[in-house]
């Protein structure tokens, strides 16, 4: 019996595009369906970093480490416009960590990653130095080393993206409600949550790619019992206004072994962030808690000279991270490694699920799921995306700032802010967008800030989007600038245009 596709993937996250974009890209025949928006779970609640994961030196997790440290420049490459390298100061703790150990696991950090462009690291004298100033001044050493910052929501619009522009058949909105073998292949029936229309198609190979939900779809659609593969673990996030006015970051240790960062954040904002603590409520209803809220604040305000409280928040986020369940003690503890796993006896067509993983290592998580699919239906074009762009990322590393300054010139009635935003937004794709139009009249009505319907249209025809949620929280955060009334009145447009189409 032969299949629709070669290869069928549930879920829309990160480790799903990616592996969608890898294996369209070697010339296989794929679809994907997500149940949701791209990244409407844990790929756009993360810290939103690419880095080595210095902490994970504690934990013995050096493979790990090293794999995501040789990643960031690749990435850094790829897409230009959505990543960028970002310096973070660390503080020594007197109570805590010693110098010594810090300065060595930073000695690996920067030497056993294959670092290139990044600047190394160096000591800091905190009483001087201008990202001392917000500290309070028992804090007088410190360190500074590099990682990366990565716009996550549209990293994962990207790569989904660039595999539907490779031939990938890509679906939002559409869930799997049943996954069966039939004559040595699989069976897959969906569902469109927007019209109720039921449709089966077939493929080779399952890839459950689910995140937080891989054990729910294999207790669920694909029918096994009592699955249980994952430990979850809730992150979450606050922002605040602007706590400082420099582009560094900062990494605080606290006297629980977890860390915290505090990141620049859409120019007016600091992030501060992350928790990490077992999840033990409803998968599709989780929320960050008072009690997390005031543990960042108390948190971040060990560090700061000017307390954080927990009236200064303005937005909140939280996420449960998919961890593979490797039975380690605390939350922080649990191996941020992926795991890929395949079932099925012999001559069954083959179901490979996806368990952990992060942002930074889902390239090399999607080659290596490849090896899988090339090991159970053979070889076809050969690796390629660590020398690959993403749709707008076709321009150099260090060249963003030209990219800017040229789009001031092609468009001048825009307002530099404006300008700068839709080239960190969509690279190169810009003039796609803007085409040839002269004025700010052409963009049409502005919804809020300075989202206009023509971005918004570009952003439903070409990126998936469909409600306001998808445009101002996760294709951008213009959702910290706009008001509810001005969020609603986006919305009824976009259903309009959708009920009208």
């Amino acid at each position: 019996m032969s299949a629709n596709f070669d290869i069928f993937i549930i879920g829309g996250g990160i480790n799903g595009c990616g592996i969608a974009r890898d294996a369209a890209g070697r010339g296989y025949s794929v679809a994907l369906c997500e149940m949701n928006d791209f990244a409407s779970g844990t790929s756009s609640k993360a810290t939103k970093l690419v880095h080595g994961g210095l902490r994970y030196l504690e934990h013995y997790e050096f493979r790990l480490v090293r794999e995501a440290l040789s990643e960031r420049e690749i990435l850094w490459a790829m897409a230009p416009h959505i990543i960028w390298p970002l310096r973070f100061v660390l503080p020594h703790h007197k109570g805590l960590r010693p110098a010594w150990f810090l300065r060595l696991g930073l000695f690996f950090y920067d030497y056993i990653g294959g670092r290139k462009k990044l600047p190394a690291t160096k000591t800091l004298d905190l009483g001087s130095a201008d990202a001392g100033k917000p500290l309070k001044p028992l804090f007088e050493k410190g360190f500074e080393y590099s990682d990366c910052w990565v716009n996550d929501a549209r990293l994962v619009v990207l790569n989904a993206q660039d595999a539907a522009q490779k031939g990938a058949q890509i679906e939002t909105r559409v869930a799997c409600v049943k996954a069966e073998r039939i004559n040595g292949i699989w069976q897959i029936t969906t569902k469109d949550k927007k019209n109720g229309v039921e449709t089966v198609q077939t493929a080779k190979i399952l890839i459950n790619a689910s995140g937080p939900w891989v054990d729910t779809v294999l207790n669920g659609p694909v029918g096994e019992v009592s699955a249980h593969n994952v430990r979850l673990v809730q992150g979450s996030h606050i922002i605040v206004p602007k706590i400082f006015d420099h582009d560094r970051s900062y990494i605080f240790q606290n006297a629980d072994e977890r860390i915290i960062f505090a990141i620049p954040y859409e120019q007016d904002f600091t992030l501060i962030g992350t928790t990490d603590q077992d999840f033990k409520g409803k998968i599709d209803d989780f929320e960050i808690s008072p009690e997390e809220v005031s543990y960042l604040c108390d948190a971040a305000s060990e560090y700061f000279t000017n307390e954080v409280k927990v009236d200064d928040v303005v937005w909140s986020y939280s996420g449960v991270r998919p961890l593979y369940d490797d039975g380690a003690s605390k939350a922080q503890e649990a191996t941020r490694d992926y795991v890929l796993r395949q079932d099925g006896a012999a001559k069954e067509a083959p179901l490979l699920n996806v368990f952990g993983g992060k942002i930074t290592t889902y390239r090399r998580l999607a080659e290596a799921m490849m090896e899988k699919v090339e090991a159970a239906l053979g070889a076809k074009g050969p690796r390629w995306t660590e020398v690959s762009t993403l749709p707008g990322g076709d321009f150099s590393m260090d060249g963003f700032a030209d990219l800017v300054a040229e789009y001031q010139k092609a468009y001048p009635f825009l307002e530099p802010r404006t300008t700068e935003r839709f080239a960190r937004s969509y690279g190169t794709k810009v003039v796609e967008m803007l085409g040839g139009i002269t004025s700010n009249a052409d963009m049409g009505e502005c919804f809020g800030a300075d989202l206009t319907r023509l971005e918004v249209r570009y952003l439903m025809e070409t990126e998936w989007a469909c409600t306001a949620e998808d445009v101002v929280w996760r294709r951008s955060k213009l959702g910290l600038r706009m008001s509810s009334e001005e969020i609603s009145g986006l919305d009824k447009w976009m259903a309009s245009q959708t009920n009208d189409s």
